[in-house]
Parts: C-alpha cells; sequence; structure tokens
C-alpha cells in the first residue's frame, strides 16, 4: 500500500514538474505584459487648421487629417486643396503615387493620411521661374499665367501674371528676412498614402 502511494505520489510530482516546465515560458514576469500585449493607439485626426499649425514640426512625418475639399487639379486630378475653419486655411494634397483623386471628393469630407513636406520658395526658384517664362516652359495650373486660384489663395499670393507673383514673393522674402533672418519663404503640403471620401 505504501508503494502504491509512493508510486503515485512520484508520478503526480513527475507530471506536475513536466506542466510546469512546459508551461514555464508563458507565465510572464512583472511589466513582461506591457511590452509584449501594448496595442498601437490609432494615429489622431486632426482637422486642417490643427495641420497648418503643426506642419513645420510635422515635415516628413506620416499624419492623418480631414477638411473640405474645394478643388481638385484640372489636369489629371493630381493634387487636391482641403479647407480647413474658412477658407484662408487651404492645404495642398499631391496624390503621388496614387495616380489622381477622384474627383467626387470635391464639396465633400475627405480624410488623409500622408506624408508632411516643404516647398520653399527662395530668389534661386524665382529666377528659374522667370527664365521658364521667358522660355514659355511653364507648366500650366490653373487659367493662363495667373496660375490656379485655389493654389494661389492657399499661398497668400495676390498678383495676376507671373511678374506681379513673383514680385509679390520678392516683397514676402524681404519681408520675412527682415522679421526672421530667413531668406525664403515656407509653404506645407502633403503627399498622400491614402484618402477615403466621407459621403
Amino acid at each position: 500500500m505504501i508503494t502504491l502511494n509512493k508510486s503515485l505520489c512520484v508520478l503526480v510530482s513527475a507530471l506536475t514538474l513536466t506542466l510546469m516546465v512546459s508551461c514555464g515560458n508563458k507565465t510572464a514576469q512583472p511589466g513582461a505584459m506591457a511590452t509584449t500585449e501594448q496595442k498601437a493607439t490609432p494615429q489622431a485626426v486632426m482637422s486642417i487648421d490643427e495641420l497648418l499649425a503643426s506642419a513645420e514640426q510635422n515635415v516628413g512625418k506620416e499624419v492623418t487629417f480631414k477638411g473640405i475639399c474645394t478643388h481638385t487639379c484640372q489636369h489629371g486630378a493630381k493634387k487636391m486643396f482641403l479647407m480647413g475653419s474658412d477658407d484662408t486655411k487651404t492645404l495642398r494634397v499631391e496624390s503621388g503615387s496614387l495616380g489622381s483623386f477622384d474627383t467626387r471628393c470635391i464639396n465633400n469630407m475627405v480624410q488623409v493620411t500622408g506624408v508632411v513636406e516643404e516647398e520653399r520658395i527662395d530668389e534661386a526658384y524665382l529666377l528659374q521661374w522667370e527664365e521658364a517664362a521667358k522660355a514659355r516652359t511653364l507648366e500650366q495650373h490653373g487659367e493662363g499665367e495667373a496660375g490656379c486660384e485655389t493654389e494661389k489663395q492657399a499661398r497668400g499670393e495676390t498678383g495676376n501674371t507671373v511678374e506681379e507673383r513673383i514680385a509679390d514673393f520678392r516683397a514676402q522674402i524681404a519681408e520675412r528676412k527682415a522679421k526672421e533672418g530667413k531668406d525664403y519663404l515656407s509653404f506645407y503640403y502633403v503627399t498622400a498614402t491614402a484618402y477615403q471620401i466621407e459621403e
């Protein structure tokens, strides 16, 4: 009887030990769950106003935002413009590898995920623009040399000819250099990686 009980105890002990060893890797150490089980929090959706206010800090970063689409470029819908709280807060979105935007975006709320980019306009940029205008090799956006009205509004342009637009930029650059010591203008836009129309 004693031998049977001893054998039973040894068998139960062996089984218990086997289970402990095989399950030992599944026992979490304090704090281990926090790193392995942590779920990524979804990216916050920004408004156009918020994105424009923080664009400089977000250059090169992927962001998600939404706004009302007011316009898509007539030449293949490779650009669209999203408006924030009013028409002075407009952001250009480029289609990049997406090819083109669906024109159904116009007058609808559109959510976009993409990378924030900076376009700098300095004297070298303006000289190239002048040379292209003289050589008549300018890429056309909008109607004639006045350019795309929506893009001009997004950049705060007031000129109606190439000469007026360049002169306007030179005045803005001079003003910025006097105030901030920077001899260029920064305009921010987003290259989209995904978008959806919220109808």
